[in-house]
């Protein structure tokens, strides 16, 4: 039996990143995606899974094309039979939805698909061992998942199955307007779509370390961390906190596109010092131990730098907008913008760059919810919080 791939969601992860890579690598004999949304699931078909996707490098975008993959939708009974069926010969899975809160969402969760074919795993030892690669860009991923399975499974599973969190530092995005995709020379996921995948040609993919006796990835681009929480952190309060602080700027100045930020030599220097002297400070004080040239000082400013220029490229048109969006999020206690400004502050910094660019996401939040005490808002996005360093990260902010 060769190995098979099964991926959860055809966004511009899956489709640009994890198919691409296992279609790449060789390793596989079948490649399987489960997707619901019926207008994708026929365009693929049509094409007998042959698609296209659109890599930004940093003087040019190349189209790449990927064969041969199966899609099924598992609200058509008889797809999510042979969806479960792909998950009990898989040796190989990632999820790749929006949010990890979609585990359990739907009429078929993908916890309970899961659930379903590792169970099978359980009772046929002729079944592979697998890996469950969690890519929702959430430092608990791994764990919510595999929680979420244990739910609908019979106890055991540990003995066939491992759930992998994954630090996904590519950048990527569907672009869905037409006029775009023609402007931009894009090559359509299939002929005749308007959509098209555009990720940059970024692939340093971090992953935990897989501990399963004797199993052999057949993804062996991805790179192999036995404590990958530090890389997790620097993702989200570095990269991701960063990159929302340039882009609550670039709207500020009321720019369309990231790489026009890119042009304004002030803006990118204020980012440049909120990711060294605020995130960067943090970062390295909180993982000095971590054996990584990322968390010295040279290391981090190399980091930093090459960052701030990907998030920049004009080849990605990475618009405003999409950096901006669910500026409540953006704004939770434990997320990009307030945990980097928490990090900063337990380092002995005052993160004035990184409370400009919450300061810029509350007004953006007061105005899309019509209110006017932004005081107000940020107590009730803020949950078990502390007091006092609620006040103190209030004060800045709100000055």
């Amino acid at each position: 039996m060769g190995r098979t791939f099964v991926g959860f969601g055809f966004g511009a992860i899956q489709g640009g990143l994890f198919l691409p890579e296992a279609y790449g690598s060789g390793n596989f004999s079948r490649l399987v995606v489960s997707e619901i949304d019926p207008e994708i699931v026929a365009a693929l078909r049509s094409v007998n899974g042959c698609y296209s996707c659109n890599v930004a490098g940093a003087t040019a975008v190349e189209s790449i094309h990927v064969e041969g993959v199966e899609i099924f939708n598992p609200l058509v009974e008889e797809d999510q039979v042979a969806l479960i069926q792909a998950i009990t010969e898989a040796t190989e899975l990632a999820t790749a939805l929006p949010s990890f809160t979609l585990y359990n969402a739907g009429e078929a969760p993908v916890a309970q698909l899961l659930a379903r074919g590792l169970a099978e795993k359980l009772k046929d030892d002729s079944l592979p061992d697998c890996v469950v690669y969690a890519a929702e860009n959430d430092t608990r991923a791994a764990l919510r998942l595999k929680e979420a399975v244990q739910s609908y499974a019979p106890a055991g599973l540990e003995t066939c199955v491992q759930f992998l969190d994954t630090v996904i530092g590519k950048m990527s995005s569907l672009v869905t307007d037409p006029d775009r995709i023609t402007d931009e020379k894009l090559t359509s996921i299939v002929p005749r779509l308007d959509r098209a995948l555009l990720v940059e040609a970024f692939n340093r993919i971090l992953i935990d370390q897989v501990t399963r006796p004797n199993f052999e990835r057949g993804l062996r681009a991805f790179i192999e961390k036995p404590d990958l929480a530090p890389f997790a952190a620097a993702k989200i309060y570095g990269h991701n906190a960063i990159h929302a602080l340039l882009g609550y700027l670039a709207h500020q100045q009321r720019l369309e596109y990231m790489h026009e930020a890119g042009e304004r030599g002030e803006m990118m220097e204020f980012a440049k010092q909120a990711f060294l002297a605020e995130s960067g400070v943090g970062l390295r004080g909180k993982y000095a131990e971590t054996n990584d040239d990322l968390f010295t000082e040279e290391g981090f400013k190399g980091y930093a730098e090459d960052l701030l220029a990907r998030m920049v490229n004009p080849f990605l048109r990475d618009p405003v907008e999409r950096v901006t969006r669910d500026p409540a999020r953006k704004l939770g206690w434990n997320d990009r913008l307030i945990g980097s400004m928490l990090l900063a502050g337990e380092a002995g910094v005052v993160p004035t760059h990184l409370a400009r660019g919450a300061s810029i996401a509350l007004d953006l939040l007061c105005q899309e919810k019509g209110r006017a005490d932004s005081s107000v808002l940020l107590d009730e996005i803020w949950k078990d919080r502390d007091e006092d360093q609620a006040r103190e990260l209030k004060g800045l902010i709100l000055k």
